[in-house]
């Protein structure tokens, strides 16, 4: 499928997937369509080893498109595929093998904030606010999503008003890992994305990998089950170099891992 809704680049081990769908990046079916396709690509591609997800202009995504939505049932059953094509495109964010860095670049709306919160490290401009107006237009969903990030009383209290929150409230929080002024949004992105190609790509995999696992299990058999990967990454050629290096006091090299 052809690009129309997204950009990608490629450059150093980092991609970056921008939304670009003038004027406010409103996410229609192609564009989830785009992102499934964009985020499963990415995962097998061996020249990537982190993501960057930002987008075009003022607003980062005003959610879900609902002109489309108003008119898009026409047979029974489109709306189990949309709903379908929509959960997809933010478990495509999520199960993606490489780490996904958020850059909020401006307002994220419904969808567009829940967007951001299948990411793994999240970050915005100081002038990029966040809401759930779905109660306003009669929908729902995003909700424990919310809850994961932000707690039961937060999660429901932005649900049920459809407030704005700042990103340097989310900041204060807890909840993303920093707000900085818009001019220096994809610099700090890009710092940490370089931090992040600079691992065995095999090890960053591995741990994201074991990250998805543990994330609903008890605090005693997550720790098992991290502890499986610890055994399994000590005898790889990665982790290999990576003592080596330590132990010589050099930068590592992944080239032949």
């Amino acid at each position: 499928m052809e690009l129309e809704t997204l950009r990608l680049e490629v450059t150093d081990g980092i991609a970056v997937v921008t939304l670009a769908r003038a004027p406010v990046n409103a996410q229609n079916r192609r564009m989830r369509e785009e992102i499934i396709q964009t985020f499963d690509a990415l995962s097998d591609r061996d020249d990537v080893r982190v993501v960057v997800l930002t987008a075009d202009g003022k607003t980062f995504c005003a959610g879900a498109d609902i002109k489309e939505r108003r008119t898009m049932v026409k047979q029974p059953g489109d709306y189990i595929s949309h709903n379908r094509v929509t959960r997809e495109c933010f478990y495509a964010i999520s199960d993606c093998t490489k780490p996904v860095i958020c850059a909020v670049n401006g307002p994220a709306i419904g969808a567009g904030f829940v967007t951001m919160l299948y990411s793994d490290i999240m970050i915005a401009s100081e002038d990029a606010w966040f809401t759930m107006p779905e109660i306003d237009v009669g929908l729902a969903g995003g909700g424990k999503m919310m809850m994961e990030h932000m707690g039961r009383s937060w999660g429901r209290l932005l649900y049920f008003t459809g407030r704005r929150i700042s990103a340097a409230e989310l900041a204060r929080l807890g909840i993303i890992s920093a707000c900085v002024p818009g001019d220096k949004l994809m610099e700090e992105a890009m710092t940490i994305a370089r931090e992040i190609a600079a691992k065995s790509p095999y090890v960053v995999r591995e741990i994201k990998r074991g990250f998805q696992a543990v994330e609903q299990m008890p605090m005693r058999d997550a720790y098992r089950y991290e502890q499986t990967i610890t055994h399994a990454l000590s005898t790889s050629a990665a982790t290999r170099e990576a003592q080596t290096a330590f132990v010589e006091k050099r930068k590592a090299d992944y080239s032949a891992t």
